[in-house]
């Protein structure tokens, strides 16, 4: 099971990789042209935001069904924080990307309540850019490729 998680987590994020991508862009564009904030727009960061929810639910399962999980009990805190390996799959990878989740989530109800385009826009591009970052900063590099 926990390979089958594994692997469908490791994929999913390339969907989510690239509609942050796309969503971080479109942002940026759509604020610096001074664009008029349309329906593709708003499908665009609602499918961020679902797919990114999809990811962080996969995690979760992935999370308790690894064998890293169990290191927390055998090894302690000391013994995870002092492993960089344990470290990476057990606090900061997971810490990392409900941090990004949140930014995600948080982005896309402050841009709903803006009646602007620009101001749209804006809350987008900063939101889901700096969520765009912390994802990259966190992957498992090492494992993913």
């Amino acid at each position: 099971m926990y390979e089958t998680i594994q692997f469908i987590h490791s994929y999913w994020a390339y969907l989510v990789l690239f509609m942050l991508l796309i969503a971080s862009f479109n942002g940026i564009i759509g604020f610096a042209a001074n664009k008029e904030y349309s329906a593709t727009n708003f499908r665009i960061a609602l499918f961020t935001l679902i797919v990114s929810h999809i990811q962080l639910l996969i995690g979760i399962v992935l999370y308790f069904t690894a064998p890293y999980f169990s290191m927390w009990a055998e090894e302690g805190m000391g013994g995870v924080m002092s492993d960089a390996t344990l470290r990476i799959y057990n606090v900061e990878h997971p810490l990392m990307m409900i941090i990004a989740i949140a930014l995600i989530t948080v982005g896309y109800s402050r841009h709903k309540k803006k009646l602007t385009s620009r101001p749209k826009f804006k809350m987008l591009a900063i939101f889901y850019g700096l969520a765009f970052v912390v994802v990259l900063s966190r992957i498992p590099w090492s494992a993913w490729l």
